[in-house]
C-alpha cells in the first residue's frame, strides 16, 4: 500500500540548471502553472464581455473582487483600495491551488501542501508590509512595537515580545496553510486505503467498507470547506498586517 506521504513527493519533469542552481520544472511547478492558467481563463470569461446584468461567470468574478475589496475596506480603510489587486491575486491563487489538489483520478498535486510555496507567499506579504510601513512612516514604524503610556521596563519587555511576534508572522502564516492542507490530504489517503483494505474481505465487503467510505465522503466535503476557509484566512491576515503598516495602532 502506498504511503500517505507519497502524494507530496516532488518529482522533476524537466531538469533545468541556472548556473549552480537547480531550477528544474517539477510537478509542483506544473500545477501552479495550471492554477494560473485556470485563473486566467476564469477571469477572461468573466470580464471579456461585461454586461449591465452580469451572467454567472461575470457575477462570480465581481463577487470575489468585491469580497476582497470589502475585506480591505473593513480592515484597512479607504487606503486599502490600492492593495485590492495584490490581495485578490494571492487569495484566488491560494484558493485554486487548494481546490485543484482535491480533483480525483488525475494525479492532482496541491502546491500549498508544501511549506516552500506557502512561505514564499507569506514572505511576499511580509516584505510588502515592511516596505509600505517604512515608506509611509519611516522610522516611526517601529512605534508599532512600543506600547504607549506603559511603565518603561514593562514597555521594553512588551516591545521585545511584539517585535518577535512581528518577525514570526510569515512563518505562522505559511505553516497554518501548509499544515491544514497536508493534514487533510493525509486523512483522505488513510481513509481511502481503509476503504480498499477493509472492503476486500470476501464475505462482508459492505459491512467493512461502507463506514470508511462514508467517512471519506465527509472528509472530502470538509476538505473543500477547509480549502476555501484557508484561502480566506490567508487573505484576512494579510489585510490585518497591511492595516498595521498603514495605520499603525
Amino acid at each position: 500500500m502506498a504511503s500517505p506521504m507519497e502524494q507530496f513527493a516532488i518529482t522533476t519533469l524537466q531538469p533545468l540548471k541556472l548556473g549552480a542552481y537547480d531550477v528544474s520544472f517539477t510537478n509542483s511547478s506544473l500545477w501552479m502553472a495550471i492554477a494560473v492558467a485556470a485563473i486566467g481563463v476564469f477571469l477572461f470569461m468573466g470580464t471579456a464581455r461585461p454586461q449591465l446584468v452580469p451572467n454567472r461567470m461575470q457575477a462570480a468574478v465581481e463577487y470575489l473582487h468585491d469580497f476582497i475589496g470589502n475585506m480591505l475596506r473593513e480592515n484597512v480603510g479607504p487606503e486599502g483600495r490600492k492593495f485590492v489587486p495584490l490581495l485578490f491575486s494571492i487569495f484566488i491563487f491560494v484558493l485554486v491551488c487548494n481546490l485543484l489538489g482535491l480533483i480525483p483520478w488525475v494525479g492532482a498535486f496541491t502546491p500549498t501542501s508544501h511549506v516552500a510555496v506557502t512561505l514564499g507567499l507569506a514572505m511576499l506579504v511580509f516584505a510588502i508590509v515592511c516596505i509600505v510601513g517604512f515608506a509611509r512612516h519611516g522610522l516611526h514604524f517601529f512605534s508599532l512595537f512600543w506600547p504607549k503610556d506603559t511603565f518603561f521596563p514593562l514597555a521594553v519587555f512588551v516591545a521585545v515580545i511584539e517585535f518577535l511576534s512581528f518577525l514570526s508572522r510569515p512563518f505562522t502564516l505559511a505553516i497554518r496553510l501548509f499544515a491544514n492542507m497536508t493534514a487533510g490530504h493525509v486523512l483522505l489517503k488513510v481513509f481511502g486505503t481503509f476503504v480498499v483494505a477493509l472492503g476486500s474481505f470476501g464475505a462482508l465487503p459492505l459491512v467493512f467498507g461502507v463506514l470508511p467510505l462514508a467517512v471519506n465522503v465527509a472528509l472530502s466535503a470538509l476538505e473543500v470547506l477547509i480549502a476555501v476557509v484557508q484561502a480566506y484566512v490567508f487573505a484576512l491576515l494579510a489585510s490585518i498586517y497591511l492595516n498595521d503598516a498603514i495605520n499603525l495602532h
